[in-house]
């Protein structure tokens, strides 16, 4: 099987239309408007070390935000040896994982077969309300994280199947809407289950190595499209600068400064230069920060069919320690798409 193109396409194929699957999963069954109307959300897969595979997206900012969120979940249980069949776990830390701002909650599955991890289902969604100072979670005078809402920095919403009745009431308890919250998290559960079934039936079907082969071969793929693409590009050094309008009670405007590299081998974004983190929730962490650039560099590139993690094997990105695009706690990113 190993051997058989035919067969490697046809699950490179599958493994596309399962994030689009798990997409359409999630809006039918959500509770909130800004799921099914506005689609501010993304469900999509990874192989077992965190890298992207395919990915059904709504709103842009999410675009390859899923990859680290995985990968943060893996690196906190111990290289995925702390993870059971049946475990979800959730996540919002904007300051790890993929972590934009606290609305947008994150959720993620390990999908086991015979034993072993041969992907992960993860999606994130814009939640009606997390708590915090203000109703709906949005803040525009904030000066601290704590004031924006509840943090859910990786834990486990289900253990083995089952449901953490702890993690669920803390949930409950916090949110101002907690029937369209909660709704929307079992809707974020359905379409992660839709993904586990659906790569259980591949690896039934073709055997699990053939999974995984065509799942590298996938990446491959990725890459070798954008070292393609990459010789098509200007060459150079280029520079921008602009600036995000402040309060004249809390200081800005706000620099922010990048030069973008781009050679044969590399695209290099570097924002070094741009202003500290602030006080005042329009910082973004450096997360919010990749997906935006992920989001222009497939716009420069053109239109490609693929987009997993080895597209973006070539893109670099590089910031002061704490900026206001890499901002760290405790500093404010209520608002973080202002610095995007």
């Amino acid at each position: 099987m190993k051997k058989d193109v035919f067969a490697v396409e046809i699950i490179q194929d599958s493994l596309l239309a399962i994030g689009d699957e798990m997409f359409v999963a999630l809006a039918r069954s959500s509770m909130s408007p800004v799921i099914y109307e506005v689609l501010d959300y993304a469900c999509g897969l990874t192989d077992a070390k965190g890298n992207l595979i395919s990915q059904g997206n709504g709103v842009t900012s999410f675009i390859g935000m899923l990859s680290p969120m995985v990968q943060r979940v893996i690196e906190k249980f111990d290289n995925g040896k702390k993870l059971h069949e049946g475990d979800v776990i959730i996540i919002n830390d904007p300051y790890v994982g993929g972590g934009s701002h606290l609305s947008d909650v994150g959720l993620v599955l390990p999908i086991f077969y015979n034993g072993e991890i041969i992907a992960y289902s993860a999606n994130k969604a814009h939640w009606t309300e997390v708590g915090g100072m203000d109703p709906g979670s949005f803040t525009s005078n904030s000066n601290e994280i704590y004031q924006e809402g509840l943090q859910l920095p990786g834990v486990k919403l289900y253990h083995q199947g089952e449901l953490n009745d702890a993690v669920y009431e803390i949930i409950s308890t916090n949110v101002r809407l907690p029937e369209l919250s909660i709704g929307d998290m079992f809707a974020q559960v359905a379409a992660l289950k839709t993904g586990e079934k659906r790569i259980a039936e591949l690896c039934q079907k073709f055997g699990a190595e053939s999974v995984k082969l065509s799942i590298q071969k996938l990446l491959d793929k990725g890459e070798k499209i954008v070292e393609y693409e990459l010789q098509h590009l200007p060459k150079g050094e280029f520079y921008a600068e602009d600036f995000i309008e402040g309060d004249p009670l809390k200081g800005g405007p706000y620099p922010i400064k990048v030069k973008v590299t781009i050679s044969d081998e590399a695209f290099i974004c570097d924002f070094r230069g741009s202003h500290p983190a602030v006080n005042v929730p329009m910082n973004c962490s450096q997360f919010g920060l990749m997906a935006s650039v992920r989001v222009m560099f497939l716009a420069l590139l053109g239109d490609i069919d693929v987009i997993n993690e080895g597209v973006f094997k070539r893109l670099t990105i590089i910031t002061d320690d704490n900026s206001i695009v890499s901002a760290k706690r405790p500093h404010p990113v209520s608002m973080n798409f202002e610095a995007r």
